[in-house]
């Protein structure tokens, strides 16, 4: 019996020792993504040594999406945690799928910022189309019914008077097949963004017939966004990844730092540094707030114009939907 009673005491030990362990782990963040290094998500937590809580209070693991709008599916089944959403998802996921409790947490990129890269939309150099006017009868692809680069299409296409169906196709297709689209003349337009709308082929075969500012203004293209829920659980591990994250974003902007970030980013996207040499971290890319604030009015406006152009039901107030607590506290602990 005393034996039994050690031994029972013993595993009582071992248990309590092993529960605060498990209990100590970091917490593990999906976030999705959808192109990098548009969206630098991926990207920020490469470099642990400049990193202060990565791998102690937290651990990232990117998980890649077609667009943004399978993110939504993937919040609403709990799969994935932090998700890089367009406006027009971020609309569709509050007001259509019911998504209250999802709140804009930070920055991922903005399109049209002054002189900052705005998003292209390419025809054919030697092809017939000279003016939207031209698009007339015409296949258009964008990335994704809907999305952000949809929507720019067709605010553009409204103010000419041109519409999906009655005067133009729209069709879909992955960023990555836009210039085949294009030069094998499947499609008479294409709507890309960085780094594809800098492919040398596309550049030297087609010409940028307009670009998304011309019709939706400043764009809050991607916000990082994620579930009240998560947040309120997980709240000191989630300060000290968008403390990280913050940190992270300050080091890969700075010009001094500018030849080893693109090689980070030329390794994971598995692609040579050249290809983004030309524009990354410049003006030739697109804006990125250094402290990772979203431009809530771009935003409201956006989602106005979704609703304009009937794929809301109804606007609503971003303001209300959005928690800016945690890039507020990672720039004053980074001060």
């Amino acid at each position: 019996m005393r034996s039994l009673g050690a031994a029972a005491v013993l595993g009582i030990g071992i248990l309590l020792a092993a529960g605060p362990a498990r209990a100590e782990e970091p917490l593990k963040v999906r976030a999705g993504y959808v192109v990098t290094p548009a969206t630098l998500t991926p990207i920020l937590f490469r470099k642990p040594e400049i990193l202060k809580h990565y791998g102690k209070t937290y651990v990232v693991e990117p998980v890649h999406f077609g667009s943004t709008s399978p993110e939504v599916t993937a919040l609403a089944t709990g799969d994935l945690d932090i998700a890089s959403l367009a406006f027009s998802s971020f609309g569709t996921a509050v007001l259509n799928a019911h998504l209250d409790d999802l709140r804009v947490v930070a920055d991922g990129f903005q399109d049209g910022v002054e002189d900052w890269y705005s998003g292209d939309y390419y025809v054919l150099k030697d092809g017939p189309i000279r003016t939207i006017e031209d698009l007339k009868g015409k296949i258009l692809a964008a990335n994704g019914i809907g999305g952000a680069t949809d929507m720019g299409m067709r605010d553009v296409l409204r103010a000419h008077g041109l519409e999906d169906k009655r005067d133009v196709t729209i069709v879909e297709a992955q960023f990555p097949s836009m210039r085949a689209m294009l030069l094998e003349r499947k499609a008479d337009l294409v709507g890309v963004v960085p780094p594809f709308a800098y492919d040398p082929q596309l550049v030297a075969e087609g010409r940028v017939l307009f670009k998304m500012k011309e019709g939706l203004g400043t764009t809050q293209m991607i916000v990082l966004a994620a579930r009240t829920p998560f947040l309120q659980k997980n709240r000191p591990a989630v300060q000290d990844f968008f403390e990280d994250m913050v940190r992270a974003l300050h080091w890969y902007l700075d010009p001094a730092n500018r030849k080893e970030a693109i090689a980070t980013v030329a390794a994971f996207t598995k692609q040579p540094p050249e290809r983004f040499e030309t524009y990354l971290f410049t003006k030739r890319d697109y804006y990125r707030d250094p402290d990772g604030r979203p431009n809530l009015e771009a935003f409201q406006r956006n989602i106005d114009r979704q609703k304009a152009l009937g794929f809301l039901p109804e606007s609503l107030d971003v303001k209300k939907y959005a928690d800016l607590s945690f890039v507020e506290e990672a720039a004053r602990r980074l001060r």
